[in-house]
């Protein structure tokens, strides 16, 4: 069997129409910029920037754009051999409004149906899925059939076949691990995942166990964990809800997926439609409740709250930006999550390399050609802010 994927995502797909003038109404906006865009496919770009092997699942229009979006992907290194077309919808395109520091309108054109709602269970490769480190899912995958069947097959195929490392273990696989300059071994380190997937440990939020100020610390040995996050991404528009719906009718489809998840991330309005509640400690402790066994409750200026089954916390202020496009931020917290778990790095510094690249992402103004590099993050950290943009950066 082929190498797994570190990271494999499923969902959302589209092409972003973005305004290149901020504080323009979209009435007024006379230039604009193309960008691959849709949650899951942003958090597959992130985790590729920073060296990870990812692929997507998910379904475009057999259109322009979605020749597009076969293009974007392989240009950032994203496998795009799950992406197929469904000739009767077209690719969806969004477009926002650019308001610094905390206004970004999204505009979504999703309709009749957008075509990453037709995902199949029957046309998953579910051997790739069992077998890949990290399975990343959302709750738009939730909203409608037959991608809620599809996206639940995934899931429950995770769970009821646990996939063992070992069996997938290659020669390459095995040299990476020797280069390692930390032989520790997970279980019972800071908040890292286990070799089953499951978290043990320390989870303080402490500094890196070595290195200086902003260093990335070593990758932890032993076989790869095997973490299933739900990214609870809630868009009222997409269960045909008013902006200030109650997401009872998602309520269960959620219960229902954090049941087979491990990993749980989602912002307080998110936490809320999940859980019911709306402080973060206790939407934390309801979505551990619920199944997953780390609970990451992000709260904007607030920063980010990471719960353990265990009772253990790591809680991580925001790093200082000038926001230029706040759209995009919590993919590259997302890919950056997936890095660090994987990585074994204890909780606390997971987190603060979450922040730090979904930072920079939001001092630019684009969204998946704005996701950081490992130098770029590994800075942020050191200098403790992230520097304003200069020249022609996205």
């Amino acid at each position: 069997m082929p190498e797994p994927y570190d990271v494999i995502t499923m969902g959302r797909i589209g092409v972003d129409i973005y305004p290149l003038q901020t504080g323009v109404p979209l009435a007024r906006v006379e230039t604009f910029g193309k960008f691959l865009g849709g949650s899951p496919s942003n958090v597959a770009v992130a985790a590729a920037r920073l060296g990870r092997r990812t692929a997507v699942i998910t379904r475009t229009g057999r259109d322009a754009f979605g020749d597009y979006l076969h293009q974007a992907l392989g240009e950032f290194g994203v496998d795009d051999r799950w992406v197929s077309a469904v000739p009767e919808y077209p690719t969806p395109v969004t477009f926002c409004e650019i308001f610094p520091p905390d206004h970004f309108p999204l505009y979504f054109y999703r309709q009749p149906k957008a075509p990453d709602l037709e995902i199949r269970g029957e046309e998953l490769d579910l051997d790739a899925v069992r077998a890949a480190r990290v399975f990343w899912m959302t709750g738009t995958g939730l909203c409608a059939e037959p991608s809620r069947t599809a996206t639940l097959t995934a899931l429950r195929a995770r769970a009821e076949r646990p996939y063992s490392p070992a069996r997938a273990e290659t020669e390459d696989s095995r040299a990476r691990r020797a280069e390692t300059e930390d032989s520790r071994d997970r279980t019972g380190t800071g908040g890292t995942f286990a070799h089953d997937g499951t978290p043990g440990g320390r989870a303080d939020g402490g500094a890196p166990a070595a290195g200086p100020a902003g260093s990335r610390p070593p990758e932890s040995s032993g076989p790869p964990p095997r973490i299933t996050v739900f990214d609870l991404d809630w868009r009222p528009m997409f269960w045909g809800e008013r902006k200030d719906g109650d997401g009872e009718a998602a309520r269960a489809h959620y219960r229902e997926a954090l049941a087979h998840a491990t990993v749980a991330v989602g912002n307080l309005d998110e936490c809320e439609i999940a859980t019911g509640e709306r402080d973060p400690r206790a939407a934390a402790a309801a979505l551990l409740a619920a199944g997953p066994e780390l609970a990451v409750v992000k709260q904007g200026p607030g920063g980010v709250l990471a719960v353990h089954r265990d009772g253990t916390t790591a809680e991580i202020p925001p790093l200082p930006v000038d926001v230029v496009n706040g759209l995009g931020a919590g993919d590259a917290f997302g890919g950056a999550l997936c890095h660090g778990l994987l990585a074994g790095w204890d909780t606390g510094h997971v987190m603060r390399y979450a922040n730090a690249a979904g930072a920079i992402v939001a001092s630019r103004l684009a969204c998946s050609s704005a996701m950081p590099f490992p130098h770029e993050v590994e800075q942020a950290l050191a200098e403790g802010l992230v520097a304003p943009a200069t020249g022609d950066a996205p």
